[in-house]
C-alpha cells in the first residue's frame, strides 16, 4: 500500500511495539473509552466485536457530563473523527472520519440512531440533534467499507447513538452557561414484570456567541418495551418529537472578521431557520430458537425544516437574487429492517437482513430580491419546488467462521437497489432515478491472534455512493442526458490491537479507500461537482491505560490524505493530484481523567486539527487549523447530587471554520467565507440521580 514515506516509518514502529509478546486476552479490533453496558448470554444479535475493523464504543460516562450546543460534537473525544463547525444556526455541522469532509457535498457516514437510518436525503446528519447527552448509553463508530449491515451512505463507515432502554432510573441535570446558555434535560426509566419503559425531555436556550444567534430547541422521546416471561419474545415502540428555532449570524469575510469576530453583518439580520424532526419505530425480537434470533424494526423518519439565509449582499448583484434564498425541506422516510443470526455451531455464525426504504421528499428553493436585510417576502421567482422519491432494497449475509481458537475469517455480501421519481415545478418536467442496477458490495475480513494479547485484523471491502438531490443528474429529466453508474469506493485495512493487560490497550490500523467517479453533491445549490477517480489513505494509531484506580489517560493521532488520482473541473482543468477539499492532513486527540479524591474528579482534554485547501484545485491556500484544550470538574455533594464545571478551549485560542464562497460573489470576486469560533466558553452543571 503506498503511502508518503514520512509516515512509514510511524507504521513500522508501531506494529513492531504492538507484536511485543504479553499475557492478556485479546481477539477483537473494538476500543473501549468509558463503561458501556454488558450483555450477557449467548443468544441476540451480533455485537459490534464481531465487525473486523476499527470500532470505537464511548461510554455514557464520557457522554453523559459533557455540555455541547448539538450531539455530534461529543464525537470529538473519538479518534480521527473531524468536526466541521459550520455554526449556522440549526445548520450547525457534522462529524466525519477517514478523510471524508463535513462541508455537505461528500456525504461518505452512515448515521442511525438504536439501529435506525437517521440520514436526510442528502445524507447530512441532521437527525443527531433530537439526541442529548443525558439520553444516551454509548456511541459506536465503525470505520471502514467491510460492514455489510449498512448501505445507503454507509461509504467511509457508520456511527450509531444508542439511546437507554429499561433500567431503574431518576437522572436530572440543569446547567447555565456562556452566551446566555440555559439547558435542562430529565432522563427516567422504570422497568418492572418484563415491562420497561424509557421518557426523556430536554429544553436548551442560548444568546449564542456572536450577534444574531439566538437558539432554542426541544426534544421530547418515549420508549416502551415488554418482554415475555421466557424473555425470548420482545416487543417495543419508540417516539420522538424535535423542534428548534434558530437565528443564523451569516459568514464572515476575512476583512469583517478581522474587525469584529462577534458581529453579524447587516443583511443576515432576517436569516433564521425552523426546523422539526419526528421519528416513530416499532420493535419486535425473538429469540425463536437457542441458536437463532430474528430482530425487525419498521421505522418513520419526518424532517421539515425552512431556512431563510443570505450570502452576500454585495450591491454589485443587486439585480442578481441568487444569493437570497429561502429553502423548504419536507422528507418523510419509511423503512422496514429485518435480520437474522443463527448460531450453526460453535465454529460457525451466519448472519444476514433485509432492508427496504421509501423516501417521499420535496424540496422548495425561493429567491429574493436585493435588500439590507433580506426580506423574505414575495419572492422573485421559485428555483425549485421539487417533489421526489427515493427507494431502496438491500440485502446483505454474512458468516463468521472460526477457523481455530486463534483465527476468525468472516466472508460478506451486500446488495443494494434505487429507484425513484421527482416532478419538477413549475416546468412539469419529470424523470426517473438514474438505474444503477444492483450494486454488489463483497466483503471479506480475518482477525488472528498472535497471542493473548495481541490481534492482527485486515478487512477489503466495497461500499458506494450515488447522487443525490432532486434533479438531474441524479434524475433523468432531459432527453439524452447522461446516464451514471454508481461510485464504487473499494477500501483495504491491516490493523494490530494490543491489550498487554485490563487497563490497557494500544491500537495502530493503516488503511487505504479507493474510489471511481467520485462525486461532490450539494442538493441544496443544485451543484453536482465531478471529483472523478479518488484515493484517501492514512494511518491511526490509539492508546488508553489506567494507573492506578485514580487516572485514566487516552490519546490519538491519525494522519489522513485524500487525492484526486483522476478528473477535471467543469472548465476543463485537471484536478489530479490535488487534495480533496476541507480535508485536513491530521487529527490528534488525547485527554486524562484524575478521581482526586472520592467526592472529586478532574479532567482535561486536548484537540488537535491540521489546515485544508478550500477549493478543488487547492489555488486559495490553506485554512482551519486548530489546537483546543477542555477542562472539566465534577464534585459529588451527596450520593445523589453533584457539580459540574466544564471550561472548554480554555486557552482562548482562536481559529474559524472556513470555506470557498464561489458560487455567490459578483465574478471574480470569490473569496474565504468565515465561520468564527465561540472562543473560551464556560458551563456550571447541577446533576441529580435518585
Amino acid at each position: 500500500m503506498p503511502f508518503p514515506s514520512h509516515m512509514r516509518p510511524v507504521v513500522v514502529a508501531a506494529a513492531l511495539v504492538c507484536l511485543q509478546s504479553a499475557a492478556h486476552a485479546a481477539g477483537d479490533s473494538v476500543v473501549t473509552l468509558g463503561e458501556v453496558p454488558v450483555h450477557s448470554g449467548a443468544g441476540g444479535a451480533l455485537p459490534p466485536t464481531s465487525l473486523l475493523t476499527s470500532v470505537d464504543i464511548l461510554g455514557a460516562d464520557k457522554i453523559e457530563d459533557k455540555n455541547v450546543m448539538q450531539s455530534w460534537e461529543l464525537l470529538g473525544q473519538l479518534p480521527g473523527v473531524q468536526l466541521t463547525e459550520t455554526r449556522m444556526g440549526a445548520e450547525s455541522g457534522k462529524a466525519t472520519f477517514r478523510a471524508f469532509n463535513g462541508e455537505g457535498y461528500i456525504n461518505g457516514i452512515k448515521v442511525l440512531i438504536d439501529g435506525i437510518p437517521s440520514n436526510v436525503n442528502s445524507g447530512n446528519q441532521r437527525f443527531i440533534d433530537m439526541i442529548f447527552p443525558l439520553e444516551l448509553d454509548y456511541i459506536e463508530v465503525v470505520r471502514g467499507t467491510n460492514d455489510p449491515r449498512y448501505g445507503l451512505h454507509n461509504i467511509g463507515g457508520n456511527i450509531n447513538f444508542g439511546t437507554r432502554q429499561g433500567g431503574q432510573y431518576t437522572d436530572a441535570r440543569a446547567t447555565v452557561g456562556s452566551h446566555g446558555t440555559r439547558e435542562v434535560q430529565v432522563a427516567l426509566g422504570r422497568e418492572s414484570g418484563g415491562f420497561a419503559q424509557n421518557y426523556f425531555l430536554a429544553h436548551q436556550v442560548s444568546d449564542g456567541s456572536r450577534a444574531h444567534s439566538d437558539s432554542e430547541k426541544y426534544t421530547l422521546g418515549g420508549k416502551w418495551f415488554l418482554t415475555s416471561d421466557d424473555g425470548r419474545l420482545k416487543a417495543g415502540a419508540v417516539v420522538r418529537l424535535y423542534a428548534h428555532q434558530a437565528e443564523e449570524p451569516g459568514f464572515l469575510t476575512a476583512t469583517a472578521m478581522q474587525q469584529d469576530r462577534r458581529q453579524s453583518a447587516a443583511h443576515n439580520a432576517h436569516d433564521a431557520d425552523d426546523r422539526r424532526m419526528h421519528h416513530v419505530s416499532l420493535h419486535l425480537d425473538w429469540q425463536a430458537t437457542p441458536t437463532l434470533f430474528i430482530g425487525n424494526k419498521l421505522y418513520f423518519n419526518h424532517y421539515d425544516d425552512d431556512r431563510r439565509v443570505t450570502f452576500t449582499a454585495s450591491p454589485a448583484r443587486s439585480l442578481n437574487n441568487l444569493p437570497r434564498q429561502r429553502r423548504v425541506w419536507d422528507e418523510d422516510q419509511t423503512g422496514l429492517m429485518s435480520t437474522a443470526t443463527w448460531r450453526a455451531s460453535d465454529a460457525w455464525t451466519v448472519d444476514g437482513g433485509i432492508q427496504l426504504e421509501r423516501q417521499k421528499n420535496l424540496y422548495q428553493r425561493l429567491r429574493y430580491a436585493y435588500a439590507v436585510p433580506t426580506r423574505f417576502e414575495n419572492p422573485t421567482h421559485v428555483s425549485n419546488d421539487d417533489r421526489y422519491t427515493l427507494n431502496n432494497v438491500g440485502a446483505y449475509v454474512q458468516a463468521i467462521f472460526k477457523a481455530s481458537d486463534r483465527l476468525k475469517i468472516i466472508p460478506g455480501l451486500r446488495l443494494d437497489q434505487f429507484s425513484g421519481h421527482t416532478t419538477l415545478s413549475p416546468s412539469g418536467a419529470t424523470g426517473r432515478l438514474q438505474d444503477y442496477g444492483w450494486i454488489r458490495q463483497p466483503k471479506l475480513s480475518m482477525v488472528y491472534g498472535v497471542s493473548d494479547a495481541t490481534s492482527v485484523y485486515a478487512n477489503w471491502g466495497r461500499t458506494f455512493q450515488i447522487l443525490t438531490g432532486s434533479r438531474a443528474p441524479a434524475y433523468l429529466t432531459a432527453p439524452g442526458q447522461e446516464t451514471f453508474t454508481p461510485s464504487i469506493n473499494t477500501g483495504v485495512e491491516l490493523g494490530v490491537k494490543y491489550k498487554p493487560s485490563a487497563r490497557t490497550e494500544l491500537r495502530v490500523a493503516v488503511w487505504r479507500q479507493n474510489a471511481t467517479d467520485e462525486v461532490a453533491n450539494m442538493p441544496s445549490t443544485g451543484t453536482n461537482v465531478a471529483l472523478g477517480a479518488t484515493r484517501r489513505h492514512g494511518i491511526d494509531l490509539q492508546a488508553s491505560t489506567r494507573v492506578g484506580s485514580t487516572v485514566t489517560l487516552w490519546a490519538s493521532h491519525s494522519i489522513q490524505e485524500a487525492k484526486v488520482r483522476r478528473g477535471f473541473t467543469a472548465s476543463g482543468a485537471s484536478l489530479a493530484g490535488k487534495e480533496v477539499f476541507s480535508t485536513p492532513r491530521h487529527i490528534s486527540n488525547a485527554g486524562v481523567d484524575w478521581q482526586a479524591s472520592e467526592p472529586l474528579r478532574l479532567g482535561l482534554q486536548a484537540r488537535a486539527q491540521g489546515s485544508y485547501f478550500i477549493d478543488d484545485l487547492n489555488a486559495q491556500g490553506k485554512f482551519g487549523d486548530f489546537a483546543l484544550l477542555d477542562f472539566n470538574a465534577r464534585y459529588a455533594l451527596s450520593r445523589t447530587v453533584s457539580v459540574d464545571l466544564q471550561v472548554k478551549n480554555v486557552t482562548n485560542r482562536r481559529f474559524a471554520y472556513v470555506w470557498w464562497d464561489n458560487f455567490f460573489w459578483p465574478a471574480g470576486s470569490a473569496q474565504p467565507s468565515f465561520s468564527p469560533d465561540a472562543g473560551r466558553t464556560a458551563y456550571v452543571s447541577l446533576n441529580v440521580k435518585w
